[in-house]
């Protein structure tokens, strides 16, 4: 791909060219080196501007029913003339790395809408669960002229926590009568918090969800606030029937007002891209550390040693960044 071509994408990507726009996504997320060159010119040439759409991160316990969620407000919120990006991240093959859930597949009627895009993202490992070019998808939806872009996530682990720092808002999905099984995450999750939706609120689970709403609202009191403008809140909602999601919206545009006023929402924006930067270098270095080929060749002879108990982990791993350097190797086994 020559600059000229490089050109083209980006002007149909800012025409808002859907295919396009897969397009660009699919070359950011190449591991290729060449590949990697170009989507590196190609972000450097977006136009530098003020963000403006509305991110959403959204996570919940296993079951919550997110992606089913997700569809219904992004068609309530394309009903009012708003575009919305939808990236959601799918666990990933261990075999080869593609998306194991395709959420595209479960988003259909949003799929087809003009006024929508949705990206499945294979999480591949990489970065707790958030695919690793999630910001710079982000970047490129924004560019292509969406108002507001939906990021699923897988809902495990560090997932939430790099997921939060990428986002306006962080709503977490919550279930009435659930079990302690599943609600494991919740206290770490309310911490991180900007609000809590208490998904499946109709039919005979209407009034238990009613309960578990006051409940969560309760403990979100008793915790410390992350930001000093606003005060996360729990509702019910129901995506089968559609009852709770203007009211969820509005709960989003409210924490964007609060901040926006108080400051934070601007800082929070350069702060997340800086946090993303240093996230980025991390996973490129371990990325480079597995494929050189000397520390690959010490890899595999202290991984025998280690798995027959002859070295300890700590100091093979010492071996191998020290290799990494080009330092020299110390120590006695």
């Amino acid at each position: 791909m020559n600059a000229t071509s490089l050109e083209y994408l980006l002007q149909q990507v800012q025409a808002g060219d859907r295919v396009a726009l897969g397009q660009a996504i699919t070359l950011i997320e190449s591991e290729a080196p060449e590949k990697r060159a170009h989507s590196s010119a190609l972000l450097a040439a977006l136009p530098k501007q003020k963000e403006r759409a509305v991110s959403v991160g959204i996570s919940g316990v296993p079951g919550a029913g997110k992606s089913t969620l997700i569809e219904a407000l992004g068609m309530r919120l394309v009903s009012r003339g708003k575009r919305v990006a939808v990236l959601a991240v799918d666990p990933s093959s261990g075999r080869s790395g593609g998306s194991i859930m395709a959420d595209k597949t479960r988003m259909t009627q949003l799929a087809r809408d003009e006024r929508a895009f949705v990206r499945p993202s294979p999480a591949s490992g990489a970065l707790g669960g958030v695919a690793r070019q999630t910001h710079a998808a982000m970047q490129l939806v924004e560019a292509a002229g969406f108002d507001v872009i939906l990021i699923e996530t897988v809902g495990v682990g560090q997932s939430e926590t790099l997921v939060e720092g990428l986002v306006d808002f962080f709503l977490v999905l919550m279930l009435a009568g659930a079990g302690d099984e599943l609600q494991g995450i919740k206290r770490g999750i309310l911490e991180l918090a900007d609000g809590l939706a208490i998904n499946k609120a109709d039919g005979e689970n209407r009034s238990a969800a009613e309960v578990a709403r006051a409940q969560y609202e309760g403990s979100l009191q008793l915790l410390l606030p992350k930001s000093g403008a606003w005060k996360p809140r729990a509702l019910c909602v129901s995506a089968l029937e559609g009852t709770g999601l203007d009211e969820l919206w509005a709960l989003v545009e409210d924490h964007g007002c609060a901040l926006a006023a108080s400051g934070e929402l601007d800082e929070r924006r350069r702060e997340r891209r800086c946090t993303w930067m240093w996230q980025l270098v991390e996973d490129g270095l371990l990325r480079m550390l597995r494929t050189d080929e000397a520390v690959k060749m010490l890899g595999d002879e202290l991984e025998g040693k280690v798995r027959e108990g002859k070295l300890p982990p700590e100091t093979a791993a010492d071996r191998i960044t020290a290799a990494f350097r080009g330092f020299p190797k110390s120590g006695c086994e």
